[in-house]
């Protein structure tokens, strides 16, 4: 059987005795200071007057809410039996378990608590945040593949790979499918979309095309991917995953929708 090679890359890129610095982390850090940089000329484009000042504030608010809402997503999501019976652990964030649903979640509630303060409109501030998700989840993805984990179901394609801690056969690499589509992909038609002057003049039309190709993408995805073993396919053979983005893709529809016909009054 004709398989790719995987490259298998160590996760640890550093370390000094106890002290260990990890692609994984790495790509949390480089996500957010790339999404910063994003961040500050999506803000000349938009009719929101959001000064450089607070956008460098706003990073602070995302990237707890990125950690927090991702940590706890995972904890109520994937394992909420185990860290009933194991309350201290789900404060363990470095031994790795991290949602993006948990993480999206924790992100819209801190635009909406920051333009509150800040006297913003939180769907404006919102369409600006969802170009710069693309970037995170483009290196999140890859990170995840360097790690050998989150990797997909038994394949005899030729771009199979044999995963570390996979077993002998031949898998998708999902990973790649889901950097590729989630992040690749999605920056480049939210990208199209601000080349657009009035894209920025419909508000929620941003959020809604990143929320629905999100959900769209990891629906895909999820069919190549291998469930997470302690939950396995749920009804009808569906995933976690899939249901977990099914709420995405309604809410990303009615903004688009709302997006033209506030756009038409």
């Amino acid at each position: 059987m004709l398989t790719l090679s995987y490259p298998a890359i160590d996760p640890v890129l550093i370390e000094i005795g106890p002290f260990a610095i990890r692609w994984y982390a790495l790509s949390y850090i480089a996500g957010i200071l790339l999404a910063w940089r994003y961040m500050i000329w999506l803000a000349q484009q938009s009719p929101v007057e959001i000064t450089k000042e607070h956008v460098d504030d706003f990073v602070v608010w995302a990237t707890l809410g990125i950690v927090l809402g991702g940590r706890l997503g995972y904890v109520i999501f994937y394992k909420p039996g185990y860290y009933l019976q194991n309350p201290l652990e789900a404060l363990a964030v470095w031994e790795g378990g991290m949602s993006f649903h948990g993480g999206l979640l924790g992100v819209i509630f801190a635009v909406w608590l920051f333009c509150r303060r800040r006297g913003y409109s939180w769907i404006a501030v919102g369409d600006m945040v969802a170009c710069t998700a693309p970037v995170g989840l483009f290196l999140g993805r890859i990170a995840n593949f360097i790690n050998g984990e989150l990797y997909g179901r038994v394949t005899d394609l030729p771009l199979g790979m044999v995963f570390p801690g996979g077993g002998p056969l031949p898998r998708h690499p999902s990973q790649i499918y889901e950097a590729l589509l989630e992040g690749l992909v999605l920056f480049f038609v939210l990208l199209w979309l601000v080349r657009r002057p009035s894209s920025f003049e419909k508000p929620g039309l941003l959020s809604g095309v990143f929320l629905a190709g999100y959900a769209v993408a990891r629906g895909m995805v999820e069919v190549f991917r291998q469930p997470d073993a302690h939950i396995g396919f749920l009804a009808i053979g569906t995933t976690m995953g899939q249901w977990l983005s099914l709420p995405l893709l309604i809410v990303g529809v009615w903004l688009i929708v709302r997006s033209h016909r506030h756009d038409a009054t």
